[in-house]
């Protein structure tokens, strides 16, 4: 373990501990002197597609044009009216692109080098294999994956093209050295044992509406492709961009949009665990409204790790602070620090984002530089010039672990059944944590005035997981099992990496 100075009241000892960890993360991978050779047009830059930019990918446009030795050579998206905004947009800044609708066509052009995804959530696999079956390096975005299977699939794949192709998540608080010195603390025992590592994600969703019938697609776009691996079903919402997160054959619910970040840190600062938990628990509901949503809008996700091992904990809330108030700054805020975030409990204290407090909640003087990793897209392309990644957090793996462990509080959840309150603090009465999370969260759905007693709380199941075998096992295994596991339409199915 890394001796680092703990006096971090200084910027000057802030600056050594920075340093020490970027020389350690960063070690062996010789970025002065890039590995990059292929034939990448004539002045040797990385020519990359953004595939899928009507939200984050946008803002991959955006810092791929600030860093040198790149070129945005092509654009792919199934909405017309999308692409033409952007293409224009690049356009005044003297940048031509080849223009793509379907993914495959895209993949199949040779003088693109690497891409990024930030299509829909069931399609982030299935765009990323297939790039990978065409030879070109991969940046995907959280989550990496819909499903627990195909994400595993997707490591299977990074993992026969290592050494070869780069294969990077979008889980940018890995990039980032303020959370590298977090862990680094925490570790070296400056609060005492770890007893809890929790993630916090209190952003306010309103309704999405409910349709009467359903929906045409935009004109604009090409709903087939959209759907991808999923039927070409009737479009029962509203808003056909971005409001996909909230049904379950195209979104994960904010536990797997959101949540993914923190679940990832949480789990970092566990050490990184080679495997998923071996139980999990997820319960909550949809409340404060009827719409076309079906994920939980209110969420808390217990997960095990087994005997000895540090629990975490995942709690998502949806609705304002009370009275349904919906006004901006009317939300939860954890301990009154943070909305979203991660808090790192301990004996002797807690670690809440950027900074440490003892257990009466003081401040103790420790203070974490975190800026959320802004140099994560640049850390892909110095992956792809140094022939490998330059720094291990940047592994696919972490992005598949944060995914996987939304998706199985997803699967406890969808199995679950209306439970009054009382039951639910029996089941969890020996969890401290547990308990107390619970009540606040009982508070906060009661101060927007629903009666918790009428629209109860879904309390999913223990869900026992060989992490060997990724299958469920005992009660509900079945059902659960079948959860785990997307549709795939013959057109749209996963390809084979070799």
């Amino acid at each position: 373990m890394l001796k680092l100075d703990t006096n971090m009241n200084s910027t000057t000892s802030q600056m050594k501990r920075r340093d020490v960890l970027k020389s350690t993360l960063y070690a062996g991978t010789a970025l002065a002197l890039p590995t990059w050779s292929k034939a990448a047009g004539s002045n040797g830059d990385i020519r990359i597609a953004v595939i899928g930019f009507n939200g984050r990918g946008a803002g991959h446009i955006g810092n791929l044009l600030k860093i040198k030795g790149v070129r945005i050579v092509a654009l792919c998206d199934v909405d017309s009216e999308v692409m033409a905004k952007h293409v224009a947009s690049l356009a005044k800044n003297n940048i031509t692109v080849k223009t793509y609708e379907d993914y495959r066509k895209l993949c199949e052009d040779k003088d693109i080098d690497a891409v990024t995804i930030a299509t829909p959530n069931h399609t982030h696999t299935l765009i990323a294999m297939a790039a990978l079956a065409a030879g070109k390096h991969v940046y995907v975005e959280k989550p990496v994956c819909h499903n627990i299977h195909e994400g595993a699939a997707l490591v299977k794949a990074g993992a026969s093209v290592e050494g070869k192709l780069i294969l990077q998540h979008g889980m940018q608080r890995r990039s980032d050295l303020g959370w590298a010195e977090v862990m680094e603390y925490v570790k070296g025992g400056a609060l005492g044992k770890m007893t809890l590592s929790r993630g916090v994600n209190y952003k306010a969703r309103q309704s999405i509406g409910k349709v009467s019938a359903p929906k045409e697609a935009p004109k604009t776009v090409n709903y087939d492709l959209w759907a991808g691996p999923r039927e070409a079903a009737p479009i029962m919402r509203e808003k056909f961009h971005y409001d996909w997160h909230w049904q379950w054959a195209y979104g994960n619910g904010d536990i797997g949009n959101q949540g993914p970040h923190q679940l990832d840190v949480a789990r970092w600062a566990l050490g990184n665990p080679e495997k998923l938990p071996v139980r999990v628990m997820s319960f909550g509901n949809r409340w404060g409204y009827v719409d076309d949503g079906q994920t939980a809008n209110n969420q808390m996700a217990l997960y095990d790790y087994g005997k000895g091992n540090v629990p975490m904990l995942f709690d998502n809330r949806g609705l304002p602070l009370k009275d349904m108030n919906w006004a901006k700054g009317n939300e939860p805020v954890y301990k009154g620090v943070t909305r979203i975030g991660n808090v790192i409990h301990c004996e002797g204290g807690y670690v809440i984002e950027s900074k440490a407090y003892d257990n009466a909640g003081k401040w103790n003087g420790q203070k974490f530089q975190i800026q959320d990793g802004p140099d994560h897209m640049q850390n892909f392309i110095s992956s792809i010039q140094a022939g490998k990644l330059v720094n291990p957090n940047l592994h696919i793996t972490h992005g598949y672990q944060a995914a996987s462990l939304a998706h199985l509080a997803n699967i406890s959840y969808r199995l679950g059944k209306k439970t009054p309150v009382n039951e639910i603090k029996e089941r969890i009465q020996s969890d401290k944590f547990a308990l107390e999370t619970f009540e606040d969260f009982v508070a906060n759905i009661t101060a927007n005035k629903v009666d918790i007693g009428v629209d109860q709380v879904q309390l999913g199941p223990w869900l026992t997981l060989n992490p060997d075998t990724l299958k469920f096992e005992g009660e509900f295994a079945e059902e659960a099992n079948k959860l785990s596991e997307g549709s795939y339409r013959e057109e749209f199915k996963l390809p084979t990496v070799a």
